[in-house]
């Protein structure tokens, strides 16, 4: 039996925020605004999602449930692009192609391969399965192009020393690629390796609340884990290495105006 959270309740957990504020009224950070409408924002999209998916849940039409897929994909890739500093312009369709391609593909191998879902495009799996892969792989996204652009912007030096002695472009943004990859997934690293001893994953907590046995629900955590962490990689190194020649002119030199 579910506990359902009333009205109360949801004031209640509002009311925490308070705690947050004050620390930031305290500090003079000047964070109120932004947290208040964060809040507020989360919890209008949350409640407008819920009454789609509730629609999308009882119609579960393939071609319905992958529009929606692609909604997520293209809202996600818009935040990555926003949250680099990269122009959306410029990187747009390149970063969507790599989004796309490690998303779809370890969630594919999941649901195709692994639990087998009758139908395979059942709703109930398929859209809350690739909304996490999804969203773990925006997070990495943002810190793997962020950290590779800005290594190299702050390093210009080095780097164009690089290709004065002869290194092909490739060659040259290994060393800040290599650093862009290890910072996104060292998180994810440390999350694996703690899990269950320090904290209880959302999927699994999420199922347990909702009536699955334990050993049932930390199946599926353990898998959809493995294959966040495989996306998060991909999306990571397929994006970068699609974003090289916009990023960089006919003499491989990075260019300023790629950066909004």
């Amino acid at each position: 039996m579910i506990v359902e959270v009333d009205m109360p309740s949801m004031l209640s957990m509002f009311a925490l925020l308070l705690i947050p504020i004050g620390v930031f009224i305290y500090l003079g950070i000047g964070l109120v605004r932004e947290t208040i409408f964060s809040a507020l924002r989360m919890t209008v999209q949350l409640l407008l999602v819920g009454l789609y998916l509730k629609y999308i849940f009882v119609l579960n039409n393939g071609w319905v449930n992958l529009l929606w897929v692609v909604v997520m994909m293209v809202a996600a890739n818009v935040s990555i692009l926003g949250k680099a500093g990269l122009k959306r312009r410029l990187f747009f369709w390149r970063s969507l192609t790599g989004v796309a391609t490690s998303t779809l593909v370890v969630s594919g191998w999941f649901i195709l391969v692994a639990i087998r879902p009758e139908p395979f495009y059942d709703a109930r799996y398929m859209i809350p399965i690739i909304g996490m892969i999804l969203g773990n792989c925006q997070r990495s996204n943002v810190l793997s192009l962020e950290r590779f652009y800005s290594g190299i912007r702050k390093n210009e030096q080095e780097f164009i020393t690089y290709l004065m002695l002869g290194a092909t472009l490739r060659e040259a943004v290994f060393p800040y690629l290599r650093t862009s990859i290890k910072g996104c997934v060292n998180p994810s690293i440390s999350t694996m390796a703690t899990m269950g001893i320090v904290s209880l994953p959302g999927m699994m907590t999420g199922q347990i609340l909702g009536g699955a046995m334990p050993m049932a629900a930390i199946k599926y955590q353990v898998g959809i884990m493995l294959c966040i962490f495989t996306a998060m990689v991909i999306a990571a190194i397929v994006n970068i290495l699609l974003s090289l020649p916009v990023a960089f002119d006919d003499h491989q030199r990075l260019r300023l105006d790629v950066f909004q």
